[in-house]
């Protein structure tokens, strides 16, 4: 399965790759920055590049660290808002994104995630039909909240967790800005988080993870992924609902394989469901897919 977002949308464009850098055209601006994956050529000249691009990600000294792979500066080539607003438009329901530029090449939105939205709000509309009631969705490590936004819009009790406060507030602003409220914030350590709600019984008929590679909760809870993977996924088998429940894992690290995540969730999650695993990725104006993410989506 390699999965693309659709070409309806008209407020995010990948112009061009190669080289190990990116060039996205992300509402009326451009953006250039590091993509390690993109190891062929450009198709577009340089001096295009430099034309069309707004601003342009410069790695720091940390470049290639361990917990600072992507911290850098970012150099204005053209005049540009620092803040500016996407529209997603779902099949059924639309998202209103805010964007901006972090020290960590980011920007609020992983727009190859845009299958990942569909699939949430469309399972989450799928069990409320199936129960008449509102499906209850926990989204852990959940950034800047798209896919929190995804199961709200479809009626969904949406719990949206991370643990760096200020991707919460951003998240809380993008409910506002699309017109939706009532989404539960938590600021925690994911882990510990799934394993108090094990023993309190709690459950979740859609679970969502996006874990990084590392991470520190805001205690200094240490987070690794190779380390603290497989137990994660056996707490959210103890707080997945035996029915009418999906869960989504998306996976960044490199080295990792779809099949790989497949044999993780069997491994963690016992019972009888459907599973599909593949590939998140973009394609650019010139035909050059770009793969970016492993997607492992469970279905009772």
């Amino acid at each position: 399965m390699i999965e693309f977002p659709s070409k309806s949308w008209k407020d995010y464009e990948l112009l061009d790759s190669g080289r190990g850098e990116k060039l996205e055209r992300f509402g009326s601006y451009v953006l250039s920055r590091p993509e390690p994956k993109a190891l062929w050529d450009r198709s577009l000249p340089d001096s295009e590049w430099t034309r069309l691009a707004h601003t342009h990600f410069t790695p720091g000294a940390g470049f290639g660290k361990a917990g600072k792979e992507d911290s850098g500066t970012w150099q204005r080539l053209r005049k540009m808002e620092d803040q500016w607003h996407i529209l997603y438009p779902g099949n059924g329901f639309g998202l209103d994104l805010r964007l901006g530029l972090t020290s960590f090449k980011h920007v609020g939105v992983f727009p190859e995630q845009a299958p990942n939205w569909e699939f949430i709000f469309s399972n989450t509309r799928r069990i409320a039909s199936e129960t008449g009631k509102a499906p209850r969705v926990l989204n852990m490590f959940a950034y800047t909240g798209a896919a929190s936004l995804s199961a709200k819009a479809a009626g969904a009790d949406v719990t949206h967790l991370d643990s760096v406060r200020q991707v919460v507030t951003w998240a809380r602003g993008n409910m506002e800005s699309s017109g939706m409220d009532g989404i539960h914030w938590v600021v925690e350590d994911a882990m510990k988080f799934a394993r108090r709600e094990a023993k309190r019984g709690n459950r979740y008929n859609g679970i969502i993870l996006d874990p990084p590679a590392y991470g520190h909760g805001p205690d200094g809870e240490r987070w690794k992924l190779d380390e603290c993977l497989f137990d994660m996924l056996r707490c959210v088998a103890q707080i997945l609902e035996p029915e009418h429940s999906f869960v989504v894992l998306n996976l960044y690290s490199n080295g990792y394989s779809a099949l790989l995540g497949e044999t993780l969730v069997r491994q963690a999650i016992p019972g009888n469901y459907s599973l599909e695993s593949g590939e998140l990725s973009l394609v650019d104006k010139f035909g050059k897919a770009l793969p970016l993410s492993i997607v492992v989506r469970l279905v009772k």
